[in-house]
């Protein structure tokens, strides 16, 4: 049975959102299983809570050497200056061990995020996500034009061919909206469907 795992990291929880999101698309696949992790945070929890960090987040949390066990990795970060955040950096930087044996290489990865407005770096920061990815040798899935939300201009709406987005606004007070989440499960059930096919393969040579 094909292993995906949801790992993110949250500020406010919008991405937290798109990541339940792609855990739905990716379950929507038969014989498939599915888990939700987030990274730890790194800010001083007086600060967090000061700054109105969203601390109740559920999902437990991962340990860089889990991403082992897991065919398929499905990345969630918000954008810091067209980056993803340093939490989420501060975890990947400790998967060096992983790189030296070569645990990620031909599993699937994939991206999305979150920015504070329309033009805020969600395709720079999934683009730069995918030079980490692509030196574990992962396999890249983004967000094809089939789903045709990616088409729509009658609304302002994130979203590109790299991953799915949302558009958090500069207070943080714009949620996620109808066709940003329907991006979000339409890429966690296509990630699903191509790493069952790879596992079939695989199973098959």
């Amino acid at each position: 049975m094909p292993k995906i795992l949801v790992l993110y990291y949250s500020t406010y929880g919008h991405v937290e959102s798109l990541a339940h999101a792609v855990a739905e698309g990716a379950r929507g696949v038969d014989g498939v299983e599915v888990a939700i992790k987030r990274v730890p945070e790194l800010v001083p929890e007086e600060v967090a809570k000061a700054s109105h960090y969203k601390l109740d987040q559920p999902a437990p949390i991962a340990a860089p050497a889990e991403l082992a066990d897991y065919d398929a990795i499905v990345f969630g970060t918000p954008t810091r200056y067209g980056n993803m955040a340093s939490q989420m950096k501060n975890f990947l930087d400790q998967t060096g061990g992983l790189w030296a044996k070569g645990a990620l290489v031909g599993k699937v990865g994939s991206v999305f995020t979150s920015t504070a407005t329309q033009h805020g770096g969600q395709e720079s920061t999934i683009l730069s996500f995918h030079t980490v990815l692509l030196h574990h040798g992962m396999v890249l899935v983004g967000l094809p034009y089939s789903f045709q939300g990616q088409t729509r201009v009658d609304e302002i709406t994130g979203g590109s061919p790299y991953g799915a987005s949302t558009i958090a606004g500069g207070d943080g007070s714009r949620k996620p909206t109808a066709n940003e989440l329907d991006g979000a499960r339409y890429q966690g059930r296509h990630v699903a469907e191509i790493t069952a096919a790879l596992e079939r393969g695989r199973a098959a040579a």
